[in-house]
Protein backbone atom coordinates (compact mmCIF):
# COMPACT_ATOMS: atom_id res chain seq x y z
CA UNK A 1 0.00 0.00 0.00
CA UNK A 2 1.44 3.15 -0.97
CA UNK A 3 0.29 7.04 -0.12
CA UNK A 4 0.55 9.21 -2.02
CA UNK A 5 -0.88 13.31 -2.38
CA UNK A 6 -4.28 14.23 -2.95
CA UNK A 7 -4.54 15.46 -6.09
CA UNK A 8 -4.94 19.67 -5.87
CA UNK A 9 -8.43 19.54 -6.47
CA UNK A 10 -9.60 17.00 -3.57
CA UNK A 11 -7.65 18.87 -1.15
CA UNK A 12 -8.97 21.70 0.98
CA UNK A 13 -9.20 25.48 -0.57
CA UNK A 14 -7.18 26.55 2.67
CA UNK A 15 -4.63 24.33 2.10
CA UNK A 16 -4.29 24.91 -1.89
CA UNK A 17 -3.90 28.84 -1.30
CA UNK A 18 -1.05 28.61 1.30
CA UNK A 19 1.50 28.86 -1.95
CA UNK A 20 0.15 31.65 -3.19
CA UNK A 21 -0.20 33.14 0.48
CA UNK A 22 2.51 32.75 1.68
CA UNK A 23 4.42 34.27 -1.42
CA UNK A 24 1.90 36.98 -1.20
CA UNK A 25 2.89 37.77 2.36
CA UNK A 26 6.89 37.42 1.76
CA UNK A 27 6.74 40.01 -1.51
CA UNK A 28 4.68 42.20 1.08
CA UNK A 29 7.23 41.94 4.11
CA UNK A 30 10.28 41.98 1.42
CA UNK A 31 8.16 45.53 0.35
CA UNK A 32 7.53 46.65 3.81
CA UNK A 33 11.36 46.00 4.47
CA UNK A 34 12.68 48.35 1.16
CA UNK A 35 10.46 51.32 2.41
CA UNK A 36 11.40 51.23 6.21
CA UNK A 37 14.82 50.97 5.50
CA UNK A 38 15.58 52.84 2.44
CA UNK A 39 17.72 51.66 -0.06
CA UNK A 40 18.48 54.90 -1.84
CA UNK A 41 20.72 55.52 1.29
CA UNK A 42 24.48 54.38 -0.03
CA UNK A 43 25.49 50.90 1.45
CA UNK A 44 21.97 50.99 3.65
CA UNK A 45 21.49 47.42 1.94
CA UNK A 46 24.96 46.40 1.48
CA UNK A 47 26.26 46.32 -1.80
CA UNK A 48 26.62 44.20 -5.32
CA UNK A 49 29.31 41.33 -4.54
CA UNK A 50 29.76 41.62 -8.77
CA UNK A 51 29.77 45.48 -8.39
CA UNK A 52 32.13 45.36 -5.53
CA UNK A 53 34.61 42.83 -6.72
CA UNK A 54 34.79 44.10 -10.69
CA UNK A 55 33.17 47.58 -10.70
CA UNK A 56 30.33 46.42 -13.66
CA UNK A 57 27.05 46.48 -12.77
CA UNK A 58 24.46 43.37 -13.16
CA UNK A 59 21.26 43.07 -14.44
CA UNK A 60 19.99 43.40 -10.92
CA UNK A 61 21.80 46.43 -9.75
CA UNK A 62 19.44 49.23 -8.57
CA UNK A 63 16.42 46.28 -8.40
CA UNK A 64 15.91 47.20 -4.22
CA UNK A 65 15.84 51.01 -5.04
CA UNK A 66 13.44 50.23 -8.17
CA UNK A 67 10.97 48.11 -5.96
CA UNK A 68 10.86 51.12 -3.19
CA UNK A 69 10.09 53.72 -6.07
CA UNK A 70 7.58 51.61 -7.20
CA UNK A 71 6.36 51.35 -3.50
CA UNK A 72 6.36 55.05 -3.32
CA UNK A 73 4.60 55.33 -6.65
CA UNK A 74 7.50 56.81 -8.49
CA UNK A 75 7.37 55.05 -11.82
CA UNK A 76 9.75 56.80 -13.42
CA UNK A 77 12.51 56.60 -10.85
CA UNK A 78 11.87 53.01 -10.59
CA UNK A 79 12.37 52.46 -14.22
CA UNK A 80 15.65 54.88 -13.83
CA UNK A 81 16.63 52.94 -11.22
CA UNK A 82 16.41 49.16 -13.10
CA UNK A 83 14.45 49.35 -16.01
CA UNK A 84 14.83 45.58 -16.84
CA UNK A 85 13.27 44.98 -13.61
CA UNK A 86 10.18 47.47 -14.45
CA UNK A 87 9.50 45.90 -17.26
CA UNK A 88 9.39 42.33 -15.59
CA UNK A 89 7.48 43.16 -12.35
CA UNK A 90 4.30 42.58 -15.04
CA UNK A 91 5.25 39.15 -16.18
CA UNK A 92 6.04 38.27 -12.67
CA UNK A 93 2.13 39.39 -11.56
CA UNK A 94 0.45 37.71 -14.42
CA UNK A 95 2.10 34.33 -13.40
CA UNK A 96 1.87 34.98 -9.36
CA UNK A 97 -1.85 35.26 -10.33
CA UNK A 98 -2.38 32.13 -12.81
CA UNK A 99 -0.66 30.42 -9.66
CA UNK A 100 -3.48 31.56 -7.53
CA UNK A 101 -6.17 31.49 -9.71
CA UNK A 102 -5.14 27.45 -10.65
CA UNK A 103 -4.94 27.02 -6.56
CA UNK A 104 -7.69 28.55 -6.17
CA UNK A 105 -10.06 26.55 -8.64
CA UNK A 106 -8.20 23.17 -7.38
CA UNK A 107 -6.03 22.84 -10.66
CA UNK A 108 -2.63 22.10 -10.51
CA UNK A 109 -0.57 24.03 -12.64
CA UNK A 110 2.95 24.63 -12.96
CA UNK A 111 4.22 28.19 -11.32
CA UNK A 112 6.62 28.78 -14.12
CA UNK A 113 4.79 27.24 -17.14
CA UNK A 114 7.05 25.48 -19.69
CA UNK A 115 8.66 27.71 -22.65
CA UNK A 116 10.12 27.16 -25.80
CA UNK A 117 13.85 26.90 -26.04
CA UNK A 118 13.79 30.44 -28.46
CA UNK A 119 12.06 32.39 -25.95
CA UNK A 120 14.77 31.33 -23.25
CA UNK A 121 17.58 32.49 -25.54
CA UNK A 122 15.75 35.40 -26.08
CA UNK A 123 15.99 36.24 -22.30
CA UNK A 124 19.25 35.15 -22.30
CA UNK A 125 20.03 37.83 -24.75
CA UNK A 126 17.80 40.55 -23.55
CA UNK A 127 19.78 40.16 -20.21
CA UNK A 128 23.05 40.54 -21.53
CA UNK A 129 22.19 43.20 -24.01
CA UNK A 130 21.00 45.21 -20.62
CA UNK A 131 24.24 44.07 -18.51
CA UNK A 132 26.67 45.59 -21.59
CA UNK A 133 23.97 48.73 -22.51
CA UNK A 134 24.08 49.32 -18.31
CA UNK A 135 27.79 49.36 -18.42
CA UNK A 136 28.51 51.69 -21.66
CA UNK A 137 30.54 54.95 -20.75
CA UNK A 138 27.65 57.63 -20.00
CA UNK A 139 24.59 54.96 -20.14
CA UNK A 140 21.28 56.41 -19.14
CA UNK A 141 20.79 52.97 -17.88
CA UNK A 142 23.00 52.66 -14.88
CA UNK A 143 21.74 52.58 -11.55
Amino acid sequence: MTLTAAPPGLRPRARRIRGPLVGAALMGAATLALHVRDPHVRHSWGVCPLYALTGVYCPGCGGLRAVNDLGNGHLGAAASSNLLLVLTIPVAVVLFVRWSHAAWAGREVAVVPPVPSWVRIGVVVAVTAFMVARNLPGSWLAP
